[in-house]
């Protein structure tokens, strides 16, 4: 299993397989082809449906507009055999021809995956080598058992002291988004005229008793976060950008709250991200192979396991705690109005992380025994995402996405 580097991503949204996995792909077939007098970049399946709402092409043209011409042709009604995200990147000659051709996938979380003819997908195209042993929570739980030690304690087995001062950055990052998110206001780019929600439900939840204030600001956090990447704002991959607000909610709420070192908060991210990669690895985080469940779903999982640990559960607890996190979630689909990362995603954000809280309290509650493991959720959720119909995984074609109009311009 990979690092929980390869999980947490530091980068602007509005989608980590839409936009930053694109980018991260144009990036690197401008390195591979200096030699190119133009490119061009087909998009297909989840990417083309969506590409436009989700800045696809402007990451793209971004990337290689600076050196060369690029024109970008859209296939959403054909699907590539290995992942619905599927691009085909060609760099040209000054006769138009073909010199060289690249076949990648989006995947999911901002990671790629090549598809070489005589072989399996390589999954992320830097190949690093696997630093976990062990890549199941089950297995994990049995270490746990075994060492007397705790989750966050075998990411730094595997990983090494040095994960904490990324790990710092990557709390660092954010807790700057929630901060800026919720000071901002205004409306969010594209057709559906939504305004930002997060200052009011700041600024309303401050008014509250402490019981229905502390639910307001998790609110709160969440859409700040939210909204920041929506909005083309920089943000971390937890585990994707369209779920990027749940973890942060969770964890900048107790921090404020509770007064958690940020010490304590990079173990908790640590254990969280170790949830998050066992996922990435078994099942998908792309909601475009598995639904929202992979996205959302798995943010959940995250943030309670992060809260449970924080609040002295056992690794049974924080094991139970994932579970009902993501287990709550199945199901559930990727049906993006106007292919934005807007509706319902920014909501979605916001209650899977009063959610989230709500698994880390009931597992408390227990002595962490139960009998569907986290593992056990973890294929169910895989299954259930290739037994969606594609017009609920990220297409825009079902669901709250269909035959919706966007209100007219003023």
């Amino acid at each position: 299993m990979k690092s929980i580097r390869e999980l947490y991503r530091i980068g602007t949204g509005p989608s980590s397989s839409h936009t930053m996995g694109p980018r991260r792909a144009a990036a690197e077939f401008l390195r591979r082809t200096t030699d190119a007098a133009s490119y061009r970049v087909t998009l297909y399946g989840s990417l083309a449906a969506t590409g436009r709402g989700h800045l696809t092409d402007r990451a793209i043209e971004e990337t290689i507009s600076p050196t060369a011409n690029v024109s970008i042709l859209w296939q959403p009604h054909i699907t590539l055999p290995l992942h619905p995200n599927g691009m085909l990147f060609e760099a040209l000659d000054t006769m138009g021809n073909v010199i060289k051709e690249w076949r990648v996938y989006s995947v999911g979380g901002g990671a790629l995956a090549e598809d070489p003819a005589d072989g399996p997908l390589t999954i992320d195209i830097e190949k690093d080598s696997d630093v976990y042993p062990l890549s199941t929570l089950t297995e994990i739980l049995e270490w746990c058992r075994r060492s007397g030690k705790s989750y966050w304690e075998y990411v730094e087995e595997c990983e090494g002291p040095e994960i904490w001062p990324f790990l710092n950055e990557i709390w660092q990052t954010m807790r700057a988004a929630v901060e800026r998110g919720i000071d901002r206001e205004g409306v969010l780019p594209g057709p559906l005229g939504l305004r930002r929600r997060a200052a009011s439900y700041f600024v309303r939840a401050t008014g509250f008793k402490q019981n229905l204030q502390s639910r307001g600001l998790v609110f709160a956090y969440a859409l700040a976060v939210a909204e920041e990447n929506a909005s083309g704002g920089i943000i971390v991959t937890a585990p994707t950008c369209g779920s990027c607000g749940v973890v942060p909610a969770v964890l900048y709420h107790l921090q404020q709250s509770r007064q958690f070192s940020d010490s304590r908060i990079c173990r908790a991210l640590a254990t969280a991200g170790l949830i998050g990669n066992i996922v990435k690895h078994n099942a998908s985080v792309s909601g475009a192979e598995v639904g929202c469940q992979g996205e959302v779903g798995v943010a959940c999982a995250m943030a309670a396991a992060a809260a449970n640990q924080l609040f002295g559960g056992s690794p049974a607890q924080i094991e139970y705690a994932a579970e009902m996190g993501l287990e709550h979630h199945l199901g559930m689909t990727c049906d993006p109005v106007c292919g934005l990362v807007q509706i319902p995603c920014i909501e979605r954000n916001a209650y899977a992380a009063a959610r989230a809280l709500d698994s880390n309290l009931y597992s408390s509650f227990t002595d962490g025994d139960h009998r569907v493991s986290f593992d056990r959720v973890v294929q169910v959720m895989k299954q259930t995402g290739h037994d969606l119909p594609s017009i609920y995984r990220e297409t825009a074609e079902g669901g709250l996405a269909l035959d919706y109009t966007p209100p007219p311009n003023n």
